[in-house]
């Protein structure tokens, strides 16, 4: 009897059974495929036995991701700002500032979204540093801390340099976003009250961060044009209670030098659109402008579309409508949702805000005008 051909024999059943793993094996892939991603940029080794990437030198330019092309123009402010996470690799816990893929990220999504608000109130120094990878924001391991604390060594040096860097008089922004409005946070702890920095200080912007409201590192500010004051906000859609309790229960804020849980403290919640540290609520009509200025070359002034949110604070966390525009909305790689946005809600109001806040701090500087039929050289004699 001949053989019976291969391609009219039925399928053996290993073959079945081949298949039906594979197919639970992608589709248990598919599930976890976000705890699959994350698992990949755990660095893997210690944090304690890890060899960090060389500390960067300030007093070279590039070290620096921003710098004005000609500093200190008389009558502006000095903007410093730290930016947020952008280093996502796998290879350390503290990413080298050379690392291109950062860099880029800061380049076309960052700096044109974040820094870009504050470029009209003056000049933006924003240093590069060895921050902590974004694994570091998904976990609460001892080596994620460290990598944390860590960073705060090249914010705090760069912090020194810009403050040499633009005089002892010029006035002064400081701004961090998300990783850099944490290490900002501990620089305003420690040197937000010495005469170097307060006597410049225009104020602090603290973005997407977490503050305890009971131990600010400055007064907040609660009135608009309000100076050397502090602002802070991290946020949440309105809905999304899942993210708003993430926020509070997995926040690190500084004790110290050491970053412990905000456990239940309220964080201090200040409402761009009020231009004030409250809980009133503030209707989308007074939404000055959102863009999405990913890509934009620095300097470019972006399009915007005015009353896309409304905004109030709840419980320490502003949450925020869902704008209808869809430039607005989370966009890109599994890694780029981890990011801060590549949108800004708040960009033109931020931006009114320093300005205001600007003026506010020259009017106080300026000598006071004499009454009409006074003397311009002193006082009349008896």
């Amino acid at each position: 009897m001949r053989d019976t051909p291969l391609w009219k024999r039925p399928p053996r059943l290993g073959l079945w059974v081949g298949l039906v793993v594979v197919v639970l094996l992608s589709l248990f892939a598919w599930v976890r495929r976000d705890d699959i991603r994350l698992a990949a940029m755990d660095p893997a080794k210690p944090f304690q036995v890890s060899t960090p990437p060389s500390a960067p030198d300030y007093d070279r330019p590039e070290a620096w991701a921003l710098l004005p092309d000609r500093p200190g123009r008389t009558g502006e402010a000095a903007i410093f700002f730290l930016g947020p996470t952008s280093y996502s690799g796998s290879e350390h816990w503290n990413g080298p500032i050379e690392d291109p893929a950062s860099a880029d990220v800061f380049r076309r999504v960052m700096a044109p979204n974040h820094a870009g608000p504050f470029a009209p109130a003056g000049q933006v120094y924003a240093p590069r540093y060895r921050q902590a990878g974004l694994y570091s924001f998904t976990t609460l391991r001892e080596d994620a801390r460290e990598a944390r604390r860590f960073a705060y060594v090249d914010a705090d040096s760069a912090f020194l340099n810009f403050l040499a860097r633009t005089g002892p008089d010029r006035p002064i922004l400081i701004v961090g976003v998300e990783q850099g409005g944490e290490l900002v946070a501990r620089i305003l702890a420690e040197a937000g009250s010495t005469p170097a920095v307060r006597n410049r200080l225009v104020g602090a912007w603290l973005i997407d961060t977490v503050v305890p409201s009971d131990t600010p590192p400055l007064e907040p500010c609660k009135t608009p044009g309000q100076v050397s004051c502090l602002i802070a906000w991290a946020w949440a859609y309105e809905g999304d209670d899942s993210t708003a309790r993430d926020l509070q229960d997995r926040a690190l804020v500084w004790d110290a030098d050491d970053l412990v849980n905000i456990g239940k403290r309220r964080p201090l919640c200040y409402n761009p659109l009020l231009q004030a540290t409250t809980d009133s609520e503030a209707p989308s009509r007074l939404a000055k402008g959102a863009t999405n200025a990913t890509g934009l070359e620095w300097g470019a002034r972006p399009p915007f579309v005015t009353r896309q949110v409304s905004a109030r604070c709840i419980n320490g966390i502003l949450r925020v409508s869902r704008p209808e525009a869809r430039m607005l909305r989370p966009f890109g790689s599994w890694e780029d949702r981890l990011r801060t946005p590549g949108f800004n809600l708040f960009y033109a109001d931020i931006e009114a805000d320093a300005q205001v806040r600007l003026r506010a701090f020259l009017a106080a500087r300026r000598p006071s005008s004499p009454s009409p039929g006074a003397s311009q050289t002193g006082p009349a004699g008896p």
